[in-house]
């Protein structure tokens, strides 16, 4: 590192490699000893409770990256060596901790009681950190901060573990009223098509899809008598618990009356239309829709056709397939109310577990960046 490096790019660029590091997975990637695991938890753990502590070990863990000959226990210019946490971490780290939406104070982690004495975070440090174990954990940390070692991986620990938790959290998503067909369909082909570091991407179309259902099986005599069944938690049909689509509809009898398979960035091929035969094969369903965003593979549309063609003179079922976008805008004209769509899928949104934060933040992004332009 480099004291001449931009501190905010730094920052910028290590979460963005601790998103990367972290991608699908729900426990943080790492290789750090279990010793240093356990302080770095401790100051994970009371993150919320003790927004200061963990701000003061982050300014802390930059500015020694950046100043590496810092000794940053002298965390005040007033202190004999020292230098300014409190400037540093009000133009750098409590920004970043805000505009991530991870725990923050409202200005600097030294405008805190416990943490602001003018005297160096050592073992003799006498500040009220409370409980007494976090305390013990806190200067443990800036101990190990202070040699100089695996700082890249402790920053990326405690950036992993904010993650996480910052999934696990709800977020309040917009709900936009009164949008034209047109305007829906860029909100969700740019929510659909964002790019995002973790899994889950796929089921956003499943989820505009089942939004539609969810209204179409109100609105439709099509589907008098018919049941919308719930969503499973996960992303593919199951043979074995009887769905056949990502989306499935029964008749009164409960047996297979209509299904939707969702591909996500994955053209359709005549290979996808013979695989959603072998699911469907021993139903009565009537109609499979296998919709794309990446729409057909036109080197193969006379094969799919053809083979639709089979498996209709075969079986019966009348297999569509099309491509999300056009689907989309298909269906929500015969909707009799577009804006309890946008309801529908922002309710799914924040109730699916396949999400993380990333998927629900973009949605908000998209419809700020959407109504900014039409201002």
């Amino acid at each position: 590192m480099s004291k001449n490096q931009n501190p905010n790019e730094f920052i910028r660029a290590t979460y963005d490699e601790a998103l990367q590091t972290l991608g699908s997975h729900n426990v943080i990637q790492t290789k750090l000893s279990e010793s240093e695991r356990v302080v770095l938890d401790d100051i994970l753990a009371y993150s919320e409770k003790a927004k200061a502590v963990l701000t003061v070990v982050i300014t802390s863990l930059v500015y020694k990256q950046l100043h590496p000959e810092q000794d940053i226990r002298k965390h005040q210019s007033s202190i004999s060596g020292g230098y300014s946490g409190r400037t540093f971490d009000t133009n750098h780290i409590t920004p970043f901790l805000k505009l991530e939406k991870f725990p923050a104070m409202a200005e600097s982690g030294w405008l805190t009681r416990s943490l602001e004495q003018k005297v160096p975070y050592d073992e003799n440090y006498t500040g009220a950190i409370n409980p007494s174990r976090l305390k013990a954990s806190f200067l443990s940390t800036i101990a190990l901060i202070q040699k100089n070692e695996r700082l890249p991986e402790i920053f990326s620990y405690l950036l992993q573990g904010l993650i996480l938790k910052r999934n696990a959290q709800q977020i309040d998503l917009a709900k936009p009223h009164n949008l034209p067909i047109s305007a829906i369909i860029d909100l969700l082909n740019k929510h659909f098509q964002a790019k995002y570091t973790a899994d889950g991407a796929a089921r956003l179309p499943v989820l505009a899809f089942y939004a539609i259902y969810q209204c179409l099986i109100k609105e439709l005599r099509r589907f008098d008598e018919k049941t919308l069944l719930p969503l499973e938690n996960h992303t593919s049909a199951d043979a074995r618990s009887g769905r056949i689509g990502d989306i499935d509809i029964n008749d009164e009898k409960n047996e297979a009356f209509e299904a939707v398979e969702v591909k996500h960035g994955i053209p359709i091929t005549c290979q996808l239309v013979q695989d959603a035969f072998e699911k469907f094969q021993t139903t009565q369903v009537k109609r499979y829709y296998l919709l794309s965003t990446a729409d057909i593979d036109e080197s193969e549309r006379e094969l799919i056709e053809r083979e639709i063609e089979k498996i209709k003179t075969i079986h019966g079922c009348h297999v569509i397939v099309n491509g999300i976008v056009h689907s989309l805008k298909y269906y929500l004209r015969l909707l009799e109310n577009p804006a309890e769509f946008i309801s529908n899928y922002v309710n799914l949104l924040e109730q699916d577990t396949s999400l993380k934060f990333e998927h629900k933040k973009m949605w908000n992004e998209v419809v700020v960046n959407s109504q900014r332009h039409n201002q």
